[in-house]
């Protein structure tokens, strides 16, 4: 979170622990009222919250793995997990969203009665704060460490938010007018808009394990940096990259004079990919260096080059 001083990975593992234990509360208080009274809008809740259990698990896990270091069998490091969570996430939401439809139908055709629904409201009302304040940090977290793990886990959790007060609010018309019926409809209202959350983070989550290339606003920003440097080189082409978890891996090719040394080169790579890493902290750049096409008069560029470079130290 913006001002945290811990590590990247512990201010992730923290928020994750945070939503595992809140969600593991409001699972128990959701089953137990939801049976008690009856309410398939309550339990459809419930098993809303038991997938966002799951999904915090499955957070945690991601997050505590993605920031581990290469190592021989991943050479690239690990950052991928958190898209692969990601995914397994959305597709267990979506067969939550089955299951609450098919309940809702089952209790549409036999018309069973919802007892009690002010203790409906009360665990409902209740779960909407808490899911509130821990969705909220969670994206704070997720925005700060670029988590692609928590951010799914927070949109679980807000999406939670509306449902829980929608389910409140039928509670609360139930109490009022003794009329059931409302209570399948709303579980029905909860499952389409726990689909619609499913299909929008299987769209995230699953891009960057097909190697999708970054945002075309980041690419942007990457090739001004790139071009800040002009002065020093000849030119570059075949810019590429990528995602992996919350980092991003860049590679280009650039091209130096013929006769500039291969010192001169490596130290302006250096500069680019420090450049590149203080605007996108944990980016990984692979630069290629070739010499201009052979033929060509490179003195002039070489000279230029030096001198452009000897004024920029």
């Amino acid at each position: 979170m913006p001002g945290n001083t811990l590590p990247a990975t512990e201010q992730k593992a923290a928020a994750a622990l945070l939503s595992v234990s809140s969600n593991a509360l409001l699972v128990v208080l959701k089953l137990l009222v939801g049976i008690a009274i009856g309410s398939v809008s309550v339990l459809s809740e419930a098993v809303h919250s038991g997938i966002d259990l799951l999904a915090a698990l499955l957070a945690f896990f991601a997050v505590n793995r993605s920031g581990k270091p290469p190592d021989e069998e991943h050479e690239y490091g690990h950052g991928k997990i958190e898209n692969v969570s990601g995914v397994v996430e959305a597709a267990l939401i979506f067969l939550a969203a089955v299951w609450i439809v098919t309940e809702a139908a089952h209790r549409l055709a036999t018309g069973t009665a919802v007892q009690t629904p002010l203790w409906g409201l009360v665990v409902m009302g209740l779960s909407g704060l808490v899911n509130l304040f821990i969705s909220s940090n969670l994206m704070k977290t997720a925005r700060a460490t670029d988590s692609i793990a928590l951010e799914a886990d927070a949109w679980h959790l807000r999406t939670d938010v509306f449902t829980s007060f929608g389910v409140a609010a039928g509670m609360l018309l139930i109490w009022i007018t003794g009329r059931s019926i409302i209570d399948p409809i709303l579980a029905i209202g909860v499952a389409l808009l726990i689909i619609k959350a499913s299909y929008d983070l299987t769209v995230k989550a699953f891009s960057p394990l097909l190697d999708a290339r970054l945002p075309l606003d980041e690419e942007a920003v990457i090739r001004q940096i790139i071009l800040s440097y002009g002065h020093q080189y000849i030119g570059f082409h075949e810019l590429r990259t990528r995602k992996s978890g919350s980092e991003r891996h860049i590679d280009l090719h650039l091209v130096a004079p013929r006769d500039q040394s291969i010192a001169r080169s490596h130290e302006l790579c250096d500069q680019i990919e420090q450049a590149v890493s203080d605007r996108y902290p944990g980016a990984r750049i692979l630069i290629h260096v070739e010499p201009c096409r052979e033929g060509d008069d490179c003195s002039l560029c070489t000279a230029r080059c030096e001198a452009q470079a000897g004024d920029h130290h």
